[in-house]
């Protein structure tokens, strides 16, 4: 391939007709693209820093274009209109710029697409409290809330309101209004965000991330004030989940969080990507927390380890663990048994199930 100036608009088209979810620009490199979850190298020739620099100022939003290049860390949105939207973060690397690019599709896909359980549209019916969706980076979040969302939006009539930073998937509205403010342009951060929108008529108020003590709190405030919260969290099960709400926190207040979590929290869905057999695509392996009785009982005792047995046991209330998510994928026949062994979190566990022994929680994906 050869190439006289690198054209970003070109270059982003080349990478989502590639399948690509993600691409990265930096200086002195050729660009890459991440397909299935692999970083790969392209064609295109290395980048210069003028490269980058012509790339930001065309990229950039009007408002941030004159301060970006003087900035470490940003984020945006850009638009091929028509094609599709992208979510820019640009940092910079040993003092210069450089750019990661996550894909993001004009179609929002339904959990049938996403191979999820249609029980995550049922717990998002609830009137009040919080759901959260949880995982590491890359691991669809974003991806499943959107579906969620536009569940609510197509078949239910409620006022719902997203608080993002940037804005990714735009909703369109349908039975439902939807209402979507980003930080720095709509309104300051998360916090003053959700305080606002309490008086925005909201049933249901969306925030991007949770991610300090502040936003932590405005939004266990407006659980209990009868909205329902959807939000996420960078943890990788319900237990870590459960930790990192309450430890946010300092210790002197840690109880009353605690009865607040216990009260409020409906349902964690924890979820990972894991490859198919054939590496072409990957499939989210879930553990679902339902908060039943027994679930906020352990967790005003504080005694939240416990609730790992209590998941394992559970064979109703649409509670799994990830063990048993991995082996109905196998099962399916959608992974092979050597990638859900490297991805379990108990192997012995994981074992049993693969062996038909084990017969703890069947949860329906049907």
């Amino acid at each position: 391939m050869e190439f006289e100036i690198f054209s970003i608009n070109e270059f982003l088209r080349f990478a989502v007709e590639a399948g690509a979810s993600d691409e990265h620009l930096k200086v002195g490199n050729p660009p890459f693209i991440r397909k299935n979850g692999f970083i790969e190298k392209t064609e295109y020739p290395i980048l210069s820093r003028q490269d980058l620099d012509d790339v930001i100022l065309e990229i950039a939003p009007t408002s941030i274009r004159d301060e970006i290049l003087t900035r470490c860390d940003l984020d945006f949105m850009y638009e091929i209109r028509g094609f599709s939207k992208f979510r820019i973060n640009y940092n910079r690397q040993l003092g210069l710029p450089a750019l990661t690019i996550r894909n993001i599709p004009y179609q929002i896909p339904t959990l049938s697409d996403l191979n999820l359980p249609s029980i995550l549209n049922t717990i998002a019916t609830h009137q009040n409290g919080i759901v959260l969706i949880t995982g590491p980076t890359g691991s669809g979040k974003s991806t499943t809330i959107a579906s969620i969302i536009d569940n609510i939006i197509s078949n239910t009539a409620k006022h719902i309101i997203t608080i993002e930073d940037p804005v990714e998937y735009v909703f369109r509205c349908k039975n439902s209004i939807v209402s979507q403010r980003q930080i720095g342009i709509d309104t300051a951060d998360f916090a003053t965000g959700i305080k606002y929108a309490l008086r925005q008529d909201p049933d249901i108020i969306f925030i991007g991330e949770i991610r300090d003590k502040e936003t932590m709190a405005a939004a266990l405030k407006a659980a209990e004030t009868g909205h329902l919260v959807l939000s996420t969290l960078h943890t990788n099960d319900a237990v870590q989940t459960l930790n990192r709400i309450v430890n946010i926190f300092n210790e002197s207040d840690r109880a009353v969080v605690r009865k607040q979590v216990a009260e409020t929290l409906r349902a964690t869905i924890a979820q990972k990507l894991v490859y198919s057999k054939e590496n072409d695509k990957r499939y989210p392996a879930c553990e679902i927390l339902v908060v039943t009785p027994s679930v906020k009982d352990y967790i005003v005792r504080d005694n939240l380890e416990a609730i790992y047995g209590l998941i394992e046991e559970t064979s109703y209330d649409s509670m799994i663990t990830l063990n048993t998510s991995l082996t109905k994928l196998v099962s399916k026949g959608l992974i092979s048994e050597d990638e859900a062994r490297e991805h379990t979190n108990d192997r012995n566990d994981l074992e049993k199930l693969l062996r038909g022994v084990y017969t703890g929680t069947r949860a329906s994906y049907e």
